[in-house]
């Protein structure tokens, strides 16, 4: 049986999590043309995605949104593949939050993308591993977000 699962993963290429990935971008990608742009609809769709989460990852994403939102306000909020995400002006996503849950995963994650500025030398991190808001973790963040957007 297990055999028949990986021959049928090969067969569609994508798995049934990947392929509810795409139609959420999909969808996202089609409201965002709606709204053009509008922060408060932006912030609407990522309020809702993290409404839906489980009650301690909602914690953390609701703590990551007060950091970015404080720190980096010119950052447009919006969802990204599902995901609680902050834009820059030219509506690239510069970090995300990914819940622990979505992939089974031991630990929720907040990304930076490429045009986050957090170049260090050859090698830098881009992905942080978040279990609790704690102050250390809440101004490592803090930290990270004011770097990200220089």
């Amino acid at each position: 049986m297990a055999e028949q699962t990986k021959t049928q993963k090969a067969a569609d290429g994508l798995s049934k999590d990947e392929r509810d990935a795409v139609k959420n971008r999909a969808k996202e990608l089609r409201a965002e043309a709606k709204a053009a742009g509008n922060r408060a609809a932006g912030e609407k769709a990522l309020l809702e995605a993290i409404s839906e989460m489980a009650d301690h990852e909602k914690a953390l994403a609701e703590g990551l949104h007060a950091i970015v939102t404080d720190v980096a306000p010119q950052l447009m909020p919006k969802t990204w593949y599902g995901f609680p995400a902050y834009a820059d002006d030219n509506a690239k996503v510069v970090l995300f939050f990914q819940p622990g849950s979505k992939f089974k995963t031991r630990y929720s994650t907040v990304g930076f993308n490429d045009a986050a500025q957090l170049d260090d030398g050859d090698f830098w991190a881009t992905t942080f591993a978040l279990q609790k808001l704690t102050p250390a973790t809440k101004k490592s963040l803090t930290d990270l977000v004011r770097r990200a957007v220089g």
